[in-house]
């Protein structure tokens, strides 16, 4: 299948990084999501109900990233992929996308990120 729904750089204020401090205050998360989805049925019919609802997506992003602190991108991107995969059945395959801009890097440095792919089994 190669039909796919992208919710691309949604932005939240997350507590995240290594040490305390880091995590002490909200920072920017940019978060891509690509889902594999057979998109034919929604195509056909032109009918929500057979798709994802982008909204619900957006949404259980915002609250998984929002919700608690966490100390790695990729603890927070494989939380969203399980989450997606959980709630949207009709998703086969997820990739997640995790950049954090602010990183405490000395040096020149647009963002740090993480990407990871699941699938169901």
């Amino acid at each position: 299948m190669t039909d796919h729904i992208y919710l691309g750089n949604m932005t939240f204020e997350v507590h995240i990084g290594a040490g305390e401090g880091e995590r002490a205050d909200e920072q920017p998360i940019e978060i891509d999501v690509d889902m594999t989805v057979d998109l034919r049925p929604a195509g056909e019919a032109d009918d929500l109900d057979k798709t994802v609802d982008y909204g619900a997506v957006f949404r259980l992003c915002q609250q998984v990233a929002e919700g608690r602190p966490y100390r790695l991108l990729e603890a927070l991107a494989e939380r969203l992929a399980t989450e997606i995969l959980a709630v949207e059945s009709a998703v086969q395959s997820v990739a997640v996308t995790v950049r954090k801009p602010g990183v405490p890097i000395e040096g020149v440095l647009d963002y740090a990120g993480v990407k990871v792919e699941r699938s169901r089994s």
